[in-house]
């Protein structure tokens, strides 16, 4: 018998694009343009390969399961630079794990973070309609985890999978598109086991300021959980590089320590380093956390191989093609501008590489896009979760990622203005 879990969980983004443009066909003799999925298509620089080619004698030996002592050391430099953390603060021995990529590690995590049950005083006080319908369906006062709503959708896998219930929580325009988690009711609050947070949001581009990231930590750890932090586009910024997490746990004073151990964020070089196939990520916060997230990891984790490892080493240490490939995005950005300003309620994202485009129905315009331009892009409603109980913030956009070369995005503008006008 298979695990009856699986049945909770929402449909994958995509399987629902397929099915929403299976009785369509694009116009005949139009070169489709696929802006519904957001890889990165800028070069890596050229010591990728050089590196791989150096390091081919390592493909024949295992990496170990934490990563590399070299790979874990970069990644703590950068964390310290980045975010100019007090020394110490971040060590690579207990602090920074590698993973392959970040998606098998947010699922994971969520295994960690999410005992058999953590009851709260009462389940019935909230503030939004996902809340409330889902604190009132979990009868038995189990463990939930909180997730943006719209949504990664591993976020609500690994909830689901661990044997918590997930909790959407919408982010709004009016809440700068972010999880109002303040807004939960303290009953709720004390259930939590775990809280996912992407800044810069997926698909809305909005980053937590520092205030805020501070004011979340604070939240988890009065109630007793952990915020587990998705910065993989922290990179991609337009104008101000992003607060992040860590940087926030550093500046709450004699509550650091308490606000590290409730605290892990991912990040890896998909995005950052135009490298999505290396799966190369990692995963860093407090010892403790760390420590059993290592555990669980020495069962179950596929890790990057140590030529992958000594590349994503030097991408960590290299800031110059970072900086070109955020210069490409900031173009882009500026040819949707001047496409679409004052239209679908364009704005320029604080961070990633997305178009969170206001249409009115998105389903409905994606459906023309494709039938009508050929141009492929992903509903809001795909990153809501299933079903008529759940509100789905995301029902009037659409997502666009800007990731193809400015000839073919000039072509994508016109052909969305033409049919959308």
């Amino acid at each position: 018998m298979l695990n009856p879990r699986l049945d909770d969980l929402m449909t994958y983004p995509f399987e629902r694009l397929s099915r929403l443009l299976d009785d369509i066909a694009p116009p005949a003799g139009v070169a489709p343009i696929i802006l519904s999925i957001g890889e990165p298509n800028h070069e890596p620089p050229s010591f990728v390969a050089e590196t791989l080619s150096e390091c081919a004698d390592d493909w024949g030996r295992y990496p170990p399961t934490r990563g590399t002592p070299g790979f874990r050391q970069a990644v703590t430099d950068w964390l310290g630079r980045r975010y100019d953390l007090p020394d110490g603060f971040i060590t690579a021995d207990a602090h920074v794990l590698s993973c392959a990529g970040t998606r098998e590690a947010i699922f994971m995590f969520g295994l960690v973070a999410v005992p058999e049950q953590k009851i709260g005083r009462d389940q019935n006080a909230t503030t939004n309609h996902d809340a409330k319908h889902n604190a009132n369906h979990n009868a038995n006062h189990g463990p939930v985890v909180l997730v943006p709503n719209p949504l990664y959708h591993v976020y609500a896998g690994a909830g689901v999978m661990a044997g918590a219930e997930a909790i959407f929580v919408p982010a709004l325009e009016k809440t700068r598109f972010l999880p109002d988690f303040h807004a939960l009711g303290p009953e709720l609050l004390d259930r939590t086991a775990l809280a996912y947070l992407c800044s810069p949001a997926n698909p809305q581009g909005t980053a937590a300021t520092l205030n805020e990231l501070k004011a979340l930590i604070t939240l988890a750890i009065d109630h007793d959980f952990i915020l587990a932090v998705d910065e993989c586009y922290s990179e991609i910024y337009d104008a101000t590089p992003p607060a992040g997490a860590l940087q926030a746990a550093a500046a709450m004073g004699s509550r650091a320590e308490a606000a590290l151990n409730h605290l892990v964020i991912f990040n890896s070089l998909s995005k950052r380093s135009s490298a999505p196939g290396l799966r190369s990520g990692f995963v860093a916060g407090g010892a403790e956390p760390i420590a059993a997230f290592a555990k669980l990891r020495n069962f179950a984790s596929s890790q990057t191989p140590l030529p992958v490892a000594k590349v994503a080493e030097r991408l960590w240490r290299d800031e110059d093609h970072v900086q070109r490939i955020r210069d490409d995005y900031r173009a882009k950005f500026d040819l949707a501008e001047q496409a679409l300003a004052g239209r679908y309620g364009f704005y320029r994202p604080d961070g990633g590489f997305f178009l969170w485009l206001d249409v009115g129905d998105g389903e409905a315009a994606c459906r023309r896009l494709w039938a009508e331009a050929g141009l492929k892009v992903l509903p809001g409603a795909c990153l809501c979760p299933d079903g008529p109980e759940h509100q789905r913030p995301g029902f009037a956009y659409i997502r666009l990622a800007l990731v193809h070369e400015t000839d073919t995005l000039n072509e994508a503008m016109s052909r969305l203005r033409r049919v959308l006008n």
